[in-house]
């Protein structure tokens, strides 16, 4: 049996001259947290558009579950729980009863969706504003909400499209923490462009750009495989730090090199040149040498680029 809960052959989708999803090739383990990265117009929303039935492709395969998204959308539907980037919640309903006409949609029976409920908005935090309207909650309150009402069926792929956008930094961890507990009980496909979610909760990473899936793994090996310039913290006792920084940057192995008070940031065309360093900083008041460690946001940069996308 396949251990695959998301698959995608050649998917492709095209509008015109525009193609914005070309032979995208993609497989996420059942029961993992996996994200999906990539600037504005990589094609991520188009990819999830197609995932949840709400767009065709223009050509190639995808399926949830075993069920393919043109051939069996209805299966589909009742296997998925999808978090929107917008709150669309119904404001002239309670919190309570936008959880309930969820269930309902869904074919539950109340005696099984009553407790459900009352498990969710406990795990929320929402208990003792059930009876209240969406739109007298924060957007902490209202996101957990959302979160919660995808969850109500007891989904075995949950879609989060930008889940802590707009949040304040405690709704943020919150929301975080809920996600984490949830690994292993069903697959959680997320798309974010907060780098330090993603490296928060995801196990493996997909970055895409243009339609194209560009590298996919987990976070470790996303880093291992960024290869060229190290970058050194050096850290100087006394007042060491601007001569020092004169001389290092005058060296053809320093590729860029940068001050803050008694730290100087260099960095170098390849670990090997730590050598020369070492050896200019022979006798200088040097208290520490520290490699920096490289960030997904290093490897997504040197992936996507610089450029600002709109």
């Amino acid at each position: 049996m396949s251990t695959a809960s998301i698959v995608t052959r050649s998917l492709t989708k095209s509008y015109s001259s525009l193609t914005a999803l070309d032979s995208f090739n993609l497989e996420v383990d059942r029961g993992s947290i996996f994200g999906m990265l990539g600037p504005n117009g990589a094609g991520k929303t188009t990819l999830i558009r197609i995932l949840t039935t709400l767009m065709r492709q223009s050509s190639g395969e995808a399926s949830i579950e075993g069920f393919d998204t043109l051939l069996s959308g209805r299966e589909i539907r009742r296997v998925i729980g999808v978090v929107s980037q917008e709150n669309s919640l119904d404001r002239y309903l309670t919190a309570r009863e936008n959880l309930e006409l969820h269930a309902r949609l869904h074919g539950m029976e109340r005696r099984f969706y009553k407790t459900r409920i009352d498990e969710l908005l406990e795990l929320m935090g929402l208990t003792g504003r059930q009876q209240d309207f969406p739109d007298t909650f924060s957007g902490g309150m209202q996101r957990r909400l959302v979160i919660a009402r995808a969850l109500v069926h007891k989904p075995q792929v949950l879609f989060l499209d930008e889940p802590t956008t707009g949040l304040d930094p405690q709704s943020r961890r919150t929301v975080w923490e809920y996600v984490r507990s949830l690994a292993g009980s069903m697959t959680i496909f997320l798309t974010t462009h907060y780098l330090e979610e993603a490296e928060h909760l995801c196990d493996r990473i997909a970055i895409m750009d243009h339609g194209r899936l560009i590298t996919v793994g987990s976070i470790q090996e996303l880093k291992d495989r960024l290869s060229g310039a190290t970058i050194y913290e050096i850290e100087f006792s006394g007042d060491g730090a601007t001569h020092y920084a004169a001389l290092l940057g005058s060296m053809s192995c320093v590729m860029n090199i940068s001050r803050m008070e008694n730290k100087v940031t260099v960095t170098l065309e390849c670990w090997e040149c730590l050598s020369e360093i070492v050896t200019a900083l022979n006798g200088a008041p040097v208290r520490r040498i520290l490699l920096k460690e490289r960030t997904l946001e290093d490897v997504f940069i040197s992936l996507t680029g610089k450029k600002v996308r709109e």
